[in-house]
């Protein structure tokens, strides 16, 4: 078996063969605190766990439920283990004072305004080559354009389903490389309602009352995925003891997970404050 691994990473000019019972890219080796212990717990069984280094991992999300927040505070933990962030940003709206307050350390920090989803990936694929050890943040995937939407008349006929194809194309490249680099990737998404198709779509809604925009190349590529939901009601505020609210009451759920066998692979909610 040695000399077949030998002879099929010669072929393949790196190492694509190896051996499960050493070290090996399908291994998680590492954990990002999310910045939630709650959630740490129940993303991997038996272990107080967080986002999976050298994997993809999808965050998602109703508007106003923690999507950046939560990354913020990723971040600030990742650079606490050593590794350097580059946080591409699609809607100029990151405040360098909140990254500060959460911990994030602006010298190893790199911001990139997100263009367009053909750059973000083609940069991501670049940037590894550096040898570096870096977690990768997109706020957010919903909201960047890609190429043909730029060059567009705002005729959303004119690239339908482009983005799909283009995200199928870039997970399936970045995958592989990100697992041997031990480069991480978290891509922050959007909930959109799920209206259904065919006759079938108020039983489709009713089971799955959310979708996630990109197509299916998140559900396929993705090693963990976190949806976050939160009730409107006044239920749902958090309260101090002067009557003042200070945050809402936040349920995550883990709709799939790809992680290896140690990892929870059951659906899992409970609230988050």
């Amino acid at each position: 078996m040695t000399e077949m691994r030998k002879m099929m990473n010669k072929r393949a000019g790196q190492t694509v063969a190896h051996d499960l019972r050493k070290e090996n890219p399908t291994s998680v080796k590492e954990w990002i605190p999310t910045g939630s212990r709650w959630l740490d717990s129940i993303i991997c069984r038996g272990k107080l766990a967080g986002i999976p280094v050298g994997k993809i991992t999808e965050i998602a999300g109703l508007p106003s439920t923690g999507k950046s927040y939560m990354a913020a505070h990723i971040a600030a933990n990742a650079q606490k283990m050593g590794m350097d962030v580059i946080y591409f940003d699609s809607e100029s709206a990151i405040d360098p004072d909140f990254l500060q307050k959460v911990g994030v350390d602006l010298d190893r920090f790199g911001y990139v305004q997100a263009t367009t989803v053909e750059y973000v990936l083609s940069s991501i694929e670049d940037l590894m080559d550096s040898g570096n050890k870096l977690l990768f943040i997109w706020d957010s995937l919903a909201h960047t354009p890609n190429d043909k939407d730029i060059e567009s008349n705002f005729d959303p006929q004119s690239s339908i389903a482009l983005k799909a194809r283009v995200l199928a194309y870039g997970m399936q490249k970045l995958t592989v490389p990100l697992a041997n680099t031990q480069c991480t990737f978290l891509v922050l998404n959007q909930l959109k309602t799920n209206i259904g198709h065919g006759p079938n779509a108020r039983i489709q809604a009713m089971i799955n009352p959310y979708t996630t925009p990109g197509g299916k190349a998140m559900n396929y590529s993705a090693s963990l995925r976190i949806w976050l939901t939160k009730r409107e009601a006044k239920a749902g505020q958090v309260i101090d003891e002067k009557d003042t609210r200070i945050g809402n009451e936040i349920k995550a759920t883990i709709p799939s997970c790809h992680l290896p066998s140690s990892a929870s692979k059951s659906f899992s909610s409970s609230p988050l404050t």
